[in-house]
């Protein structure tokens, strides 16, 4: 598989926030959202071909019990399906991060779901085709009817936002408003604090879920936390 990095660290959003887990960054990935704040795993990715020997090798070492595979997109590996049954046998509990635009065979306890509306819409050449890619809910129409336990994140960067997530949540199966979590744009704390008003705004408003950006907030916007 190819990785960008893995660590141990407290996971910093959702409904698992500050859970000490162990993550699996994938590089690669077939969106390219304006604002990612992983560019190393999309716009310009890189990483390490790893077994998935290897890597559940540092799982156990790692000392805890959660693992979140994420990327980039980690539902492109071809192995996801081999690591998330290992990590399953070995007992961890799995969460799985994607931005929903593929459908895969793999297993997890908590599918977590970014789906991304027209405020990640880049300019340039890749416009057109990361639009397609994220406006299809196909793929993730199959995702959260396979699995039980999931949670849908929106990142927020003003109030108009919410419609693009309405508009959204009007082409799925009817989903709980506490699955549904919103989180404030920004690649670094302050710009993160500059939006979180507004999505605390709109989860008032709208009855969604906030979530915090709790890795910013004690680790700032680097690598490896």
């Amino acid at each position: 598989m190819l990785i960008a990095e893995t660590f141990t660290s407290l996971q910093g959003e959702g409904t698992l926030v500050g859970m000490p887990s162990f993550f699996i960054r994938t590089s690669g990935c077939n969106l390219r959202c304006s604002w990612c704040d992983t560019p190393y795993t999309s716009w310009r990715p890189e990483g390490d071909r790893r077994s998935v020997a290897d890597l559940i090798a540092e799982a156990c070492a790692s000392g805890v019990r959660h693992v979140v595979v994420t990327g980039g997109e980690p539902l492109l590996q071809r192995e996801i399906g081999v690591l998330t049954r290992a990590l399953a046998s070995e007992g961890f509990h799995i969460t799985v991060e994607t931005a929903g635009t593929v459908a895969p065979d793999f297993v997890c306890d908590l599918l977590s779901v970014s789906p991304k509306t027209a405020n990640s819409d880049p300019k340039g050449r890749w416009h057109d085709r990361h639009r397609r890619l994220r406006a299809d809910v196909g793929p993730l129409r199959m995702l959260i009817q396979r699995f039980g336990e999931f949670q849908l994140k929106f990142v927020v960067r003003e109030s108009g936002d919410v419609h693009d997530i309405r508009q959204f949540m009007e082409k799925l199966p009817p989903v709980e408003s506490n699955r549904v979590l919103l989180m404030a744009e920004g690649r670094t704390p302050e710009e993160a604090a500059r939006t979180a008003p507004t999505a605390v705004a709109l989860c008032l408003e709208h009855g969604f879920r906030y979530t915090p950006r709790l890795h910013l907030d004690l680790f700032g916007g680097r690598r490896g936390v």
